[in-house]
């Protein structure tokens, strides 16, 4: 019979205890360890922990600015961070790249140079499992232990309201007509998609629930739309919307697309899909629509991460399915006060945008320093500022700028502080759209170096 991962934990336990008390040397003794060293359970190749140590799973922009952060606030606290990507590259920023108004090189940044450059230790591994009990991560390059946990491994993508379980259409789905809202392969697909497209209708959807990023899908569009009107495509974007209007920053896109794209975007609002045809590429709306289209990228309703579930943190919120059950205040798990969750996986209605993610990563990093040293710590809004592009050469763009406040009557977070600058006209979106790249070398800033 196959051990079991449990199984082989006790194994270890009992390793570990007998190495402690010294026991007789026996040919047992040689058979458990050539089990448990057969089935991959070893320490992970990372030094003893000289303080307590914190690992952070997940190197987006919370887990990078929770790993920077928590080693400058408490510099005795060993942290390590795990990242399954050996290269980091950008989600914001990244429908600039589609068209060509950055390169890649824009969006893509080192691990290594921001661990070395605020000394903690990035492990280039995949995880697996996480036994709460023994505070064991399993890796697929071994097994890290931890004092404190922190889950920032970001969102999964929830197709069942279009396929029903239908397994083969969401395989073709994520394979063919990818969102390209978690960065790598989607974006490269979607990016040639964009370069090879001749005519026709470019279908791209905009999904209910607290959706990552919540203008990046107006402003692809509009970005698309731009591209097709400078290289005299044929074409127009159809943009179907499950929300029943523009979810954040109306005013500014609604005016892009009207004055700019009035030939070019087909907006249809409050729109949910009801069936999807793959092979005569079309697409059906309970608003009675039936869309033929030539290519697409279909954005669906996003999840906490399936890693969540397998450590036991996870609860369906009112937003989602399945996103971290923590306390809101302090980011720590309902269920295990040992580990915190950061970044889009929150439930919180905050925006899940990489500027927001990033703040909270502060925000945790100051909590668990506290903790670790004994002090209190007062909970602090998040920041959302968040730059949308409607159009290139010149980039011009429009933004927003907001915290948030806790309202007790509704038991909810709404915005406080709120700025917006929709006008995208004139000096101004120019204006705004250099302050675009300038902000995104800030953040870029602030988790690398």
């Amino acid at each position: 019979m196959a051990l079991s991962r449990r199984d082989l934990l006790k194994i270890s336990t009992i390793l570990a205890a007998s190495t402690a008390f010294g026991s007789e040397h026996s040919k047992k003794d040689d058979d458990i360890k050539k089990s448990v060293s057969s089935y991959g359970v070893q320490n992970a190749p990372l030094p003893k922990p000289k303080g307590p140590r914190v690992v952070i799973v997940g190197g987006g922009w919370s887990g990078l600015a929770v790993a920077k952060y928590l080693k400058k606030f408490s510099p005795k606290t060993d942290v390590v961070l795990i990242e399954k990507r050996s290269v980091f590259i950008s989600c914001p920023l990244s429908n600039l790249w589609l068209v060509d108004l950055i390169d890649l090189q824009f969006l893509t940044h080192d691990y290594l140079q921001a661990s070395q450059n605020n000394g903690y230790i990035y492990f280039n591994a995949t995880v697996y499992d996480i036994d709460r009990v023994s505070k064991k991560v399993f890796t697929n390059e071994g097994v890290v232990s931890y004092d404190y946990l922190v889950l920032a491994p970001g969102i999964d993508y929830d197709y069942e309201e279009w396929t029903k379980g239908d397994v083969e259409l969401e395989t073709k789905l994520r394979g063919f007509y990818p969102a390209g809202f978690i960065p790598g392969s989607e974006h490269f697909t979607l990016k040639r998609k964009i370069e090879e497209f001749e005519e026709g209708n470019f279908v791209l959807t905009v999904p209910g629930g607290n959706y990552r990023c919540l203008p990046a899908p107006y402003e692809r569009a509009s970005l698309i739309a731009w591209y097709m009107k400078k290289e005299g495509i044929k074409g127009k974007v159809v943009l179907i919307d499950e929300n029943p209007d523009i979810t954040i920053k109306k005013d500014g896109f609604s005016s892009a697309f009207n004055e700019l794209y009035k030939e070019y975007i087909e907006y249809l609002p409050g729109s949910k899909i009801t069936g999807i045809d793959l092979d005569k590429k079309r697409v059906v709306t309970d608003m009675g629509d039936e869309i033929d289209f030539t290519d697409a990228s279909f954005y669906p309703r996003i999840r906490g991460s399936k890693l969540l579930e397998v450590a036991g943190v996870a609860k369906d919120s009112a937003f989602n399915k399945k996103e971290a059950d923590i306390d809101p205040f302090t980011y720590q798990s309902k269920e295990d006060p040992y580990i915190y969750c950061a970044g889009d996986v929150r439930p919180m209605g905050f925006s899940k945008s990489g500027n927001t993610a990033n703040s909270e990563g502060h925000l945790v990093a100051k909590i668990i320093a506290s903790i670790i040293d004994g002090k209190e710590f007062k909970w602090d809004s998040p920041i959302t500022v968040c730059y949308s592009a409607v159009s290139g050469e010149p980039i011009r763009a429009i933004s927003v700028n907001a915290k948030y406040a806790y309202d007790k009557k509704k038991k909810a977070f709404t915005f406080k502080d709120a700025s917006t600058m929709e006008n995208w006209k004139g000096r101004q979106g120019i204006m705004s759209g250099k302050g675009l790249l300038e902000w995104a070398k800030g953040m870029y800033r602030d988790m690398f170096m």
